[in-house]
């Protein structure tokens, strides 16, 4: 199931028999067709003698210092970006990248003066660092500008100003120190750094910056895909790099899980429209009743998250279950019998969903995040609407949710005696509805279907690649020789990131930024920060990253 799969698990044909009847058809085979060798650590050959000197350079206080100084510099310039901004030249709002653009050119001269820049969509960020040689397909690494607004209610809460960029001595503090300034300067970092030394690619090199990646990404990926499909083509990376996951110790031990999948997503807008008057004569249920009867049903129905072999999640539950020493052994036993029994396969889907992050990464979620009715305290409701945000599992799709929340409120439309529209359908039930109208649309045009799952099997170069550079990153910066320090396990993004808008562009998407989930809070938070020697290994990986691509054969 995933790179870290032992060579004794085969390679099987699974039927579904003896598994819970309630399962859809078109899960009664199961091919389970991942399994493949752990990847070899990968070191930089033709540019080993670089890649040491790089390494004891990165391993230097200077060095540290400087980098440092680069992301907390990035952190000093606010670049908030929001929802249903107006366009580009009208929305002042977008402005705030001009003088983020100045930091960068003054920050890394040599990437000006040997990278070829162009700006796409006024504010969107496209180098091309051009290989010597012709014919090989050129690595992609993506990252985005824009940073979550900073809410002016909880800057008191915040432990340094959130645009300070301070350095403790051991974090570096501020919005966009972790998502995803650290990525955007690590990967500058590294090309700074490999130009200082005079290295020159081979195979070319691409950086894409969007802009507004925390609100949908259209104005920024959305416009530089199409730049790079009219000048490359379908299918012409080899590996694309964004952020993503990173690492961390599971049951003592260390394992990456690169996001070879993203959830798909949609917002599914409830609306209930009933005829206004005055409170003083009320019928049983004003809108606002009606759409929190509505809501409940939401809360009380959720999808069923349902564990499938084919999907990243069980590749990485295999991981874990065989590497992690500490793990209960009825687990790890699950784990393994699961491969041939589907009883098995049941019974660990229902262990795992007790965790509310495996159950949200195995499933399609729910959560109501906004709401809204009425204009005065005195004045019936004549409308109430509120927003379901879904993250599709990678097994469904759109209009099986769509499908899912349709049904769930057909009897509440009848009992209530509601027409019932969803998602431009009309699903009115029997009788003539007299007491108002039940919307059900997709807001904001938001449907995504799940991404295409990267290959990760022994035949993938790209996925073999990647797995290698992380071993050989993690092993460097800690002074660790040969041996397997840390596994890389397939993973899946439960958000979105950017790559939705570079699917076309190779099959290859990895979703990873190399930095230990202790080293840096949760993003979107108060008092984001991450260590400063997380940040020197991440600009480590993408130096390890950039050199042995430019050595592959195979990609």
């Amino acid at each position: 199931m995933t790179n870290c799969t032992e060579k004794g698990f085969p390679l099987v044909t699974v039927s579904v028999s003896e598994r819970r009847p309630q399962r859809p058809k078109w899960r009664m085979l199961v091919l389970v067709s991942l399994l493949v060798v752990p990847a070899d650590i990968l070191y930089p050959d033709r540019n080993a003698l670089l890649w040491d000197s790089l390494g004891k350079y990165f391993s230097q206080d200077a060095f540290t210092s400087r980098a440092v100084e680069w992301l907390g510099g990035a952190v000093r310039v606010p670049t908030e970006s929001y929802d249903n901004m107006d366009p580009i030249g009208v929305d002042e709002r977008w402005e705030a990248f001009r003088p983020f653009h100045d930091y960068i050119f003054r920050s890394f001269p040599l990437i000006h003066e040997t990278l070829t820049l162009t700006k796409v969509n006024t504010y969107g960020l496209l180098y091309e660092w051009k290989g010597s040689a012709h014919g090989l397909k050129p690595l992609l690494l993506a990252a985005h500008q824009d940073v979550v607004p900073v809410d002016p209610k909880t800057v008191n809460q915040w432990k340094y100003p959130p645009y300070s960029g301070n350095y403790d001595g051991e974090f570096i503090w501020g919005r966009g120190s972790s998502d995803d300034k650290s990525g955007l300067i690590g990967i500058l970092s590294s090309v700074e750094t490999l130009l200082e030394k005079n290295f020159k690619p081979a195979r070319t090199i691409i950086l894409a910056f969007g802009f507004d990646e925390e609100a949908s990404g259209l104005q920024g990926a959305g416009t530089l895909s199409q730049v790079l499909l009219k000048k490359y083509g379908e299918g012409s990376f080899a590996l694309l790099v964004d952020e993503g996951s990173g690492f961390s110790e599971i049951g003592g031990t260390v394992i990456a899980v690169p996001g070879i999948a993203e959830k798909g997503y949609i917002d599914a807008m409830v609306t209930v429209s009933t005829v206004g008057g005055h409170s003083s004569i009320p019928p049983p249920h004003t809108s606002i009743g009606l759409l929190s009867r509505l809501l409940v049903e939401f809360e009380a129905n959720p999808i069923k998250p349902q564990l499938d072999r084919a999907s990243p999640v069980y590749s990485n539950v295999q991981c874990v279950g065989q590497h992690a020493k500490e793990f209960p052994a009825h687990l790890r036993a699950l784990i393994k019998t699961s491969i041939n029994s589907d009883w098995a396969l049941y019974k660990l889907e229902t262990e795992l969903i007790k965790d509310e992050t495996y159950k949200s990464l195995i499933g399609t979620t729910q959560a109501i995040d906004l709401i809204q009715g009425g204009v005065k305290s005195n004045a019936l409701p004549e409308g109430a609407w509120a927003v379901v945000n879904h993250r599709i599992a990678t097994q469904s799709s759109v209009a099986a949710v769509q499908q899912h929340d349709t049904n769930i409120l057909k009897h509440l439309a009848n009992e209530f005696n509601l027409s019932f529209t969803a998602f431009g359908l009309d699903v009115t039930p029997d009788g003539a509805p007299s007491a108002g109208k039940l919307t059900l649309t997709e807001a904001w045009e938001s449907g995504l279907e799940p991404a295409p799952v990267t290959p990760t099997d022994e035949d993938s170069a790209p996925w073999q690649l990647l797995s290698g550079t992380i071993k050989a990153t993690y092993n460097a910066h800690r002074g660790l020789e040969g041996a397997d320090n840390i596994f890389v396990s397939p993973g899946v993004m439960s958000g979105n990131t950017d790559t939705r808008y570079y699917w076309k562009l190779t099959p290859h998407i990895v979703r990873y930024n190399h930095k230990s989930k202790m080293d840096n809070n949760a993003p979107h938070t108060v008092n984001e920060h991450i260590r400063a020697e997380s940040f020197v290994e991440m600009i480590r990986f993408f130096t390890t990253l950039i050199l042995n691509v430019d050595e592959a054969t195979s990609l």
